[in-house]
Parts: structure tokens; sequence; C-alpha cells
């Protein structure tokens, strides 16, 4: 691919690592791209943010493919991970500390078979107050940072598969596949209450984007090495 290429749109499936957030993965992308060839501006975007806690697919468009970004964000996402029953953490996920323990001699693999069926089709869910939704015109994490208390509003959004793929508790090992806006965090945080216990995630992996599979995605370094040797 040369400069034209990324200008008139390309759409590059990228395996987010852990620990990187989305838009440090768009800004290595597009550095790269611009000293690959010289450029002083390219457009650069992902379509649909993975927490830095998460790996797995990250949709990238270059060019005039951003302006389909929206399109691409629209698609049903499906995600695998790991919740942790008995603990309860402000952010619904290891970015912050237990803040509650919670009983789970009741649970057995039969409840949590049938809370799981309680998740599926339109269910509405508060976004964690640690997140990048805005409301009133300020990120919720920003106030809770601050330590503001919020009441975070209500959304409405789909869960079109929620199964239970392994049990060794206090873990439990899911696969999810939901609409846009789906914040898996808040996913196991209800889930936790459902079961009259507290629960949050520990594991979090995006498999597929619309028609993408995380299969089809390379890594940054494997992306920066082929321009390098597209280049010789």
């Amino acid at each position: 691919m040369d400069a034209e290429d990324f200008k008139n749109g390309q759409v590059l499936l990228i395996d987010k690592p852990l620990n990187w957030t989305s838009f440090q993965v768009v800004n290595k992308l597009r550095w790269a791209i611009r000293k690959k060839f010289g450029l002083k501006k390219i457009k650069v975007g992902h379509a649909g943010t993975l927490d830095p806690l998460a790996t797995g697919l990250l949709v990238i468009c270059t060019g005039k493919k951003t302006k389909t970004i929206e399109t691409y964000q629209a698609e049903t996402k499906e995600y695998t991970g790991r919740l942790r029953l008995g603990e309860t953490t402000p952010s619904y996920d290891l970015e912050t500390e237990v803040d509650k323990n919670w009983p789970v001699d009741h649970i057995t693999p039969e409840l949590i078979e049938d809370a799981s069926n309680h998740f599926t089709g339109k269910i509405e869910q508060s976004p964690p107050i640690f997140s990048a939704v805005k409301q009133d015109g300020v990120r919720l994490y920003e106030m809770a940072r601050k330590g503001e208390k919020v009441e975070v509003k209500k959304r409405t959004v789909e869960i079109f598969e929620f199964e239970i793929t392994q049990i060794a508790l206090p873990e439990v090992d899911f696969r999810v596949r939901c609409s846009k806006g789906t914040y898996i965090r808040s996913l196991a945080h209800d889930f936790g209450q459902k079961l009259g216990s507290g629960a949050h995630l520990t594991q979090l992996r995006r498999t597929r984007s619309g028609k993408f599979d995380v299969n089809e995605a390379e890594t940054i370094e494997g992306f920066l090495e082929r321009m390098d040797k597209e280049s010789e």
C-alpha cells in the first residue's frame, strides 16, 4: 500500500494489547503512516473504544474511510470475559481496588445459569461511573476521580446472547454478543447483584465486530513490521 491507499481509506484490524488505550493505538498507527510516507497529516480513527484493561479487536479506519466509522460502530460486538463473584470495585473491573465483599456460599452453577437468562434481550443498564460517557457535558470518570456523587442515567442496550462457558467459583467465564453501547463491566456488576452477591470484571476480550473477527487482526508490532517490509 502507498500513501494514496491510506488517504483514500483503509480498514485496519488490530488486536489491541493489554494496558493500551484505544487512543494510543490510533496515535501509534497514525505516527507510523505519517513517518513512512512523509505525510504532514492523515486521518485515523477507531470504531468503538476498548478499555485499557480489555484486549482484542479494534477496527481502525484511515483517510476517507473515517467517514464510515459510525457505521462500523453500530455493528454487533462479541466478547469473551471473566468475572469474579463476591467482590465489587467502584470501576466494576480491576482499575480500582475492591471496596466490598459479598457472600458466595449460596451460589450454585444452576443459580448462575438461571441468572444468565435474565440478561438477554433489551435491558436497562447504567454505565460505570469510571467511564468516558458524558453526562451534563462532563465525562463520568472526571467526576468519579474528584469524588463527586452523581446519579448515572440508565440506557437501553440489547444482549443477543449471554453464554456461561465455565464456572470455577468464585470465577465465571462467559461469552456475550451485544449491541453498540453495552458496557460489559456493568453487565458483570449487575449479574453479581442478580445472584444476591457482587461481582466485577477481571478479563475482557473483543472477539468480533460486525463481520470482522479478531483472528483476522494483527498486532501493532505486526502492522509496523508489515509497513517496513512493504517499503523494502
